[in-house]
């Protein structure tokens, strides 16, 4: 408390202080949910892969964790075997934050493919289609022999992206 007083650390949040008054919102969360993963709409904006900026951050859980009570995130669980597929971390606004690569972000784009608008949808397919040289082809591969229906997944992504 004295220390918040002279001003030489600062309260962001409840347990979440900081020796600078401005922090990022990104490192914020971070900090509040270090097991969290960010996925959906917030991934394929931080991979630019739309220009859409998300009205809410999408945070990927293991299905155990602890309900998020926070209306500026969208949680999704995610089970035990697939949590920690194709996590990594990445530098975003000065923050490192946990985050799905690209290719596990395929996977999830075809996988949620009926709850995504269309043509929010064909913009990401378009620009996976023009970065098709930088992805991990043998990683996408791996990644989707742990997904259950993964014939619908291999078909979907020869169809659309290859």
């Amino acid at each position: 408390n004295k220390a918040i007083e002279n001003k030489e650390i600062y309260k962001i949040e409840k347990n979440i202080y900081s020796d600078t008054k401005d922090i990022n919102y990104l490192e914020i969360i971070s900090k509040k949910y270090p097991n969290a993963i960010f996925t959906m709409d917030t991934a394929f904006y931080f991979h630019n892969l739309t220009d859409v900026i998300p009205n809410k951050i999408a945070l990927s859980t293991k299905r155990n964790a602890l309900r998020i009570k926070d209306d500026k995130i969208i949680q999704v669980f995610t089970s035990e075997k697939l949590f920690n597929i194709g996590k990594m971390q990445m530098k975003v606004e000065g923050a490192i934050i946990n985050i799905y690569d690209r290719e596990r972000m395929l996977i999830e784009l075809i996988r949620n493919k009926k709850q995504i608008a269309f043509d929010y949808y064909k913009e990401i397919i378009s620009n996976y289609r023009k970065n098709i040289n930088n992805l991990d082809i043998s990683k996408i591969e791996e990644y989707i022999e742990a997904f259950p229906h993964e014939e619908h997944i291999y078909e979907v992504l020869q169809m659309e992206v290859f």
